[in-house]
């Protein structure tokens, strides 16, 4: 009775004599059993989320790519030629990413009774006679014309300048109209006259070229512009707003006299300098000195204090101990810091140190024909293209800038008005240099004009690129997108008495290096094939210099 008593008063007693065993199994598997089902549920959701995301991701893109369009982007194209069929042109070219296709565009002029067939503007809207000037824009990828304006009735000098300031003012174009009748602005990205002014000057009075930029004085942020002209036996010079066409001051006058040309130039100290050269001379005019004279007050610039020594405060002549041949060319050459000086003279090419204007190297070349042109013959060592000799033969010379010594020199055939050499850098941190040169020694009308390419790995030999019989008046090869290259020239008349058929054609180089002949160089053996060498050409890539 007591047991049976006990059993209905405990009944679940008996389950404590149960092995441990079975109850702690049992326990593992209801967790078990818990824990899946909680993992289950996350599996589920994340599984969720995932294809969620998916179909947003899917979704977007198909939004992008089928109803929204893509932006068309002109294809730059391998080669493209414009005419005007009774025209002249002007030895002046200018290129810039005008509509920001990553294509260089091309500026110039030519004269013509009207505009061309695209353009919507004549003469006489810019109250100007026909046949009158117009400045133009074409597209480098295609040539098409993105903008032409009259400008005047002809043209004495013209220079543009890049600005490249975001937010900055426009790029421009600042023309002198021949007979000194205007002087004006254009914004040469819209073809937008900035500001027109009657020419103030004597009739009498030469421009000297280049205008020169020179630091903000003005107060907007923009240089503004430093012009020289030359009077009788006297050099005035002007100052202006380069957005206004104000000028600033009065002019001021400096005793040169005799042909002249010069640079602008910033010595180690920061302090501006116009570097004069007349006959053998060279003269050195602080840009305080000068703007002190034009506006009377306190200078924002200051000189250097070395300079300020070495130079005559009367006659500011440098003295230097150097040849007594005539200067004929005057340019900077770049350096690791700051710029030497390269004098051009009739007996001799010398490099001056920058800052102490000592000699470091001398040259004997006595009949160099143009300003030089810059280029790299080794990996990222700056060199300098000689063309030396005033008759019907020209020898090219590709100078190391540091040390003087002659990396390559090769003789060419010339011709009247044969363009400039030029240079574009490749992958490799050289160049490819650009010559032309004549079929014949003996001119004719329709002589043949032919365009070579050189690269320093190939030092014997010369790549054919083109041959033609018009008149050049204008050449340049310059970087393009995807490290290509092209070149681009200005054919036609110059005389204003003959017009006749002007054209503007670009090609890019990579195109003509496939129909390129190999020219070997001296009596050399032939050590590869010709196709190897074009092939080699032809894998050169470009880049832009920084």
């Amino acid at each position: 009775m007591d047991k049976e008593l006990e059993a209905e008063i405990h009944p679940l007693k008996h389950d404590d004599r149960k092995p441990r065993g079975n109850l702690e199994n049992q326990t593992e598997k209801n967790r078990s059993f818990k824990k899946t089902s909680h993992h289950s549920g996350f599996a589920q959701c994340r599984t969720v989320a995932f294809f969620f995301l998916l179909f947003s991701c899917l979704f977007v893109v198909f939004i992008i790519s089928f109803i929204i369009p893509c932006p068309d982007r002109p294809i730059s194209q391998k080669m493209w030629e414009i005419n005007y069929n009774t025209a002249v042109t002007y030895d002046f070219m200018e290129f810039k990413d005008i509509n920001e296709d990553t294509v260089q565009d091309v500026i110039f002029l030519y004269k013509d009774s009207n505009s061309s067939s695209s353009g919507n503007i004549s003469c006489t809207d810019e109250g100007l006679t026909s046949p009158c000037v117009f400045l133009a824009a074409v597209s480098g990828a295609n040539g098409s014309l993105l903008w032409e304006r009259p400008v005047v009735q002809d043209v004495a000098y013209m220079e543009c300048f890049n600005y490249e300031m975001p937010n900055g003012p426009p790029s421009s174009c600042f023309i002198v109209g021949e007979k000194k009748s205007s002087f004006l602005a254009v914004d040469f990205t819209i073809g937008e006259i900035l500001w027109h002014l009657p020419w103030r000057f004597g009739v009498n009075d030469s421009i000297l070229s280049p205008f020169l930029r020179i630091p903000d004085v003005t107060g907007n942020g923009v240089e503004d512009l430093l012009l020289f002209i030359r009077s009788g036996r006297e050099i005035k010079s002007y100052l202006y707003s380069s957005t206004t066409g104000d000028q600033v001051g009065s002019m001021s006058r400096l005793n040169i006299e005799g042909e002249v040309g010069y640079v602008m130039h910033v010595t180690n100290t920061g302090a501006y300098y116009i570097i004069f050269h007349s006959a053998s001379f060279l003269l050195g005019y602080p840009l305080k000195e000068i703007y002190d004279e034009m506006t009377g007050g306190r200078s924002i610039f200051e000189e250097d204090p070395y300079w300020k020594i070495m130079i005559d405060n009367v006659t500011h002549r440098m003295p230097l101990s150097l040849s007594s041949g005539t200067i004929r060319y005057l340019m900077k050459v770049p350096r690791n810091t700051g710029n030497d000086i390269l004098l051009v003279k009739s007996d001799a090419c010398e490099l001056l140190d920058g800052q102490r204007l000592i000699l470091k190297w001398t040259l004997n070349m006595s009949e160099v024909v143009r300003k030089p042109v810059l280029g790299y013959y080794k990996p990222g060592a700056l060199a300098i293209v000689l063309e030396n000799g005033t008759g019907v033969q020209r020898k090219i010379f590709i100078v190391d800038a540091a040390s003087g010594a002659i990396l390559w020199s090769h003789t060419l055939n010339a011709f009247a008005g044969t363009p400039k050499s030029a240079a574009v850098m490749t992958a490799d941190r050289r160049s490819a240099f650009f010559f032309w040169s004549s079929s014949n020694q003996m001119e004719t009308v329709d002589s043949q004009k032919t365009l070579y390419m050189f690269h320093p790995t190939f030092p014997d030999n010369f790549l054919e690129l083109t041959n033609i019989t018009k008149n050049i008046v204008a050449f340049n090869v310059l970087f393009e997108q995807n490290h290509h290259a092209s070149y681009v020239l200005l054919t036609g008349p110059t005389d204003q008495d003959w017009p006749g058929l002007v054209s503007l054609s670009k090609q890019k180089v990579k195109e003509n290096v496939l129909n390129a002949r190999v020219i070997w160089l001296g009596q050399q053996a032939k050590p590869e094939n010709e196709q190897s060498i074009k092939d080699r050409f032809y894998e050169l890539r470009y880049k832009r210099e920084a």
